[in-house]
């Protein structure tokens, strides 16, 4: 099957969020099942910057190879992508972003016909990539070389939408009809990802769940009545977990590497981890780890609500992110409060992610809504228990045979599961039966690259 994949960044290429994860790992994934894959993405500064081994496929495209043949085309537009940042600077969105990504979508169209690839499928992630099947069923409807070319779009968040002031639909170029409710107008507005939801042979997102969530008023952000008449061409596909980062077995920023088998020396990190935060090196006190974007989409009202009464239990945290400056004011007060029971550090730090989802106990995650999580997925792979709110990926992904859930989103059910976890994991050889059972779940990329592929034989036949 030929795949073309088309997002708006990709790792290793340039990456603000895990859109850019799945942009990198999903068309590899695809290529070791035997697909032939490509990717077009926009040939922003730091691509052009990066010294990488670029041909020219034609006047403004320019290409590498990645994996075996996975070929990756730059649109090349300096007028647009010639910039420090992909979507905006320190004072917003770019104002020209409706022109920038119309001009992508354009342009990986026609790219496709210059050089004669014609794909089975062009799979698009997210607003910035949704209007290539709003153009290929209108503008390129009636030219030969694009008939039987099936779309399928990715919502990794529907929170970002693209919504821009009705009054640049011009740049657009479709005719003034398609600005109607039932396409691409939302509240006298142009809404990009409606378009797409709306002119996508086929739908997904990130978790079963979230699929779910996103057609009711409280997670749908305005756009569920749209996704409910699209149900049955609605489907969830976890994300996959890149295991070659993320093995307790070859770490290089953990102390210690370990296994199921060798699941003792887990604890080796755990007093690594102790130590390198300034905390009492106490084997037998359970340690509870965040790594998370402090914000109240991630838990943090609820969090910060519960902590005096987590603070009283025999517990240590440990805390790394950034976030909302309010919850930086709050944490750090109680880690002064309790420098024996709370370390905390404000800021991005890899490795020492690393060190926390390898030592600590307990994973903490109360996220109000969470389309898919890989912390979760993380944490699981490390033998740390993840403890979570039942939301989206979160809810596919963690259950009562390898971790804690709550169900109300209340401080005191977040207090209240913290100490069920806290009664179990008195029990040695129950914390055990727990750790061993996480690390034995499997959510690599292979597995999900296996759904999108069932997914694009349904669109295919659609």
């Amino acid at each position: 099957m030929k795949i073309v994949m088309c997002a708006s960044e990709m790792v290793p290429f340039a990456k603000t969020g895990g859109l850019a994860d799945v942009a990198g790992a999903l068309p590899a994934a695809l290529e070791s099942l035997g697909q032939d894959v490509a990717v077009i993405l926009p040939a922003y500064r730091c691509i052009r910057q990066a010294k990488l081994k670029l041909r020219k496929a034609k006047e403004g495209i320019s290409y590498t190879v990645i994996g075996n043949n996975i070929k990756v085309y730059f649109i090349e537009n300096d007028a647009f992508f010639d910039r420090d940042n992909l979507y905006g600077d320190k004072n917003g969105d770019y104002k020209d972003n409706l022109k920038r990504f119309a001009y992508y979508c354009r342009k990986s169209l026609d790219l496709l016909a210059e050089i004669n690839l014609k794909p089975d499928i062009i799979h698009v992630h997210d607003w910035q990539a949704c209007l290539i099947p709003v153009y290929l069923k209108t503008i390129y409807k009636d030219q030969p070389f694009y008939r039987n070319i099936k779309t399928v779009l990715t919502v990794h968040n529907i929170g970002y939408q693209g919504l821009f002031v009705k009054d640049e639909f011009p740049t657009l170029d479709l005719d003034w009809n398609l600005f109607n409710m039932e396409t691409l107008e939302y509240y006298d507005k142009i809404n990009i990802l409606k378009g797409g939801m709306v002119f996508s042979d086929l739908i997904n997102t990130v978790s079963h769940t979230y699929s779910k969530e996103i057609q009711t008023k409280e997670f749908g952000y305005g756009l569920e009545g749209v996704l409910r008449k699209r149900e049955n061409s609605l489907f969830g596909i976890l994300n996959g977990l890149d295991y070659s980062i993320w093995n307790p077995e070859t770490d290089k920023f953990i102390t210690h590497n370990f296994s199921v088998q060798t699941i003792k020396d887990k604890y080796k990190n755990k007093e690594n981890l102790q130590t390198i935060c300034n905390l009492p090196a106490e084997k037998n006190i359970p340690l509870l780890g965040i790594v998370s974007r402090l914000a109240e989409q991630k838990g943090f009202d609820i969090l910060s609500d519960a902590l005096p009464a987590i603070c009283k239990m025999d517990i240590q945290m440990v805390i790394l992110g950034t976030g909302d400056a309010k919850y930086h004011l709050l944490l750090e007060e109680a880690a002064k409060k309790f420098p024996k029971k709370i370390s905390l550090h404000l800021k991005f730090d890899d490795a020492l992610a690393h060190k926390i989802y390898a030592g600590s106990d307990i994973f903490l995650m109360p996220s109000k809504y969470e389309p898919c999580g890989l912390g979760q997925m993380i944490s699981l792979r490390y033998g740390t228990v993840p403890l979570v709110f039942r939301t989206g990926g979160l809810a596919d992904t963690v259950d009562e045979k390898n971790g804690f859930v709550f169900d109300r989103y209340t401080a005191q059910d977040l207090i209240e599961t913290i100490g069920r976890a806290l009664k179990v994991y008195k029990s040695k050889k129950k914390w055990t039966e727990l750790m061993e059972r996480g690390m034995q779940c499997n959510f690599s990329w292979r597995e999900s690259a296996r759904q999108y592929l069932k997914l694009y034989d349904q669109a295919i036949a659609s």
